[in-house]
């Protein structure tokens, strides 16, 4: 129930500070478009780097860059959308205000495929071995971008007493719980599972460049939807804001079905030592673009 909060209490509570970092005059920088354009600049530079050290044209990268950005951001925003069209139907124009928040990773992972897929068909590249270069840099800027939810005081758990509790303001609750001061952080443990993911990721790279046989294309990715997918699933059993399909969470659907394509990925590449199914005929030898160094 409602919490009385000493002095002390409000010393140290975790709450936020507001979405906006500056204001000047009509102009508002807010955190979470910050963080947005952070996570993109960090996320093209580490691929880029990455994509040097499997003697990638790192030009390339930045290129397919463009097209993520382009795509993923507003079928993030579209995904979102939709699944909460009740609060835009009044104002459909809100649909447009991205900077204040609401958008779905899933949403931006479909478009991101789809565009991922249409650019190494026109460069003639696998397009596995493209989204092993970026899926460091992707999980990465999830666990940035999920601190645009802590300055929106938006996608949280339920109420906890937990000493790591999360205040959150009474216009930012859901009515059922609008008594309640404290949640449970869950855009902190998203935040915190993807840089665990994050560092999976960057450990696998950087042991395949000095050992043979060399981890098969896609592998990366692969774990990548494994990994990431568990944690979410977790996660988004706590949250209280759920895109939902009559009773189902549907980032819990999807979770699951990417956990199961995942792990089908890596019995079909190193039990039935098989290629993946890509834009163009690759064998993993063929593309086997690694330093020996």
């Amino acid at each position: 129930m409602l919490q009385a909060m000493s002095p002390l209490t409000l010393a140290f509570q975790f709450a936020s500070p507001g979405p906006i970092l500056v204001q000047l005059g009509p102009i508002a920088i807010r955190w979470y478009g910050l963080l947005i354009a952070s996570a993109v600049l960090i996320g093209v530079t580490l691929s880029q780097y990455l994509a040097k050290r499997r003697n990638v044209d790192p030009n390339l990268v930045g290129d397919l860059a463009i097209w993520l950005v382009i795509a993923a951001i507003p079928c993030a925003r579209l995904y979102y959308v939709l699944f909460e069209w009740e609060q835009y139907a009044p104002n459909p124009l809100q649909a447009f205000a991205i900077w204040k928040g609401g958008i779905a990773i899933h949403g931006a992972i479909l478009g991101g495929i789809v565009a991922a897929i249409i650019f190494a068909r026109i460069q003639k590249i696998s397009v596995w071995l493209l989204a092993d270069l970026v899926v460091p840099s992707l999980i990465l800027g999830q666990a940035i971008g999920r601190w645009g939810n802590f300055f929106n005081s938006e996608a949280f758990g339920r109420p906890t007493d937990l000493p790591w509790k999360l205040y959150i303001p009474p216009q930012q609750r859901p009515l059922e719980f609008i008594n309640y001061d404290f949640f449970h952080p869950t855009f902190l443990y998203e935040s915190l599972w993807n840089l665990m993911v994050f560092a999976i990721l960057m450990t696998l790279f950087f042991r395949d460049l000095n050992r043979k046989p060399h981890l098969k294309v896609g592998t990366l990715a692969l774990v990548y939807m494994v990994a990431y997918s568990l944690g979410r699933f977790w996660i988004e059993g706590l949250r209280t804001d759920s895109l939902m399909i009559g009773p189902l969470r549907m980032a819990q659907i999807i979770s699951l079905v990417e956990i199961t394509l995942g792990l089908l990925g890596l019995v079909w590449l190193y039990l039935r030592r098989r290629s993946l199914p890509d834009v163009v005929s690759v064998d993993n030898r063929q593309w086997d673009t690694r330093s020996d160094v």
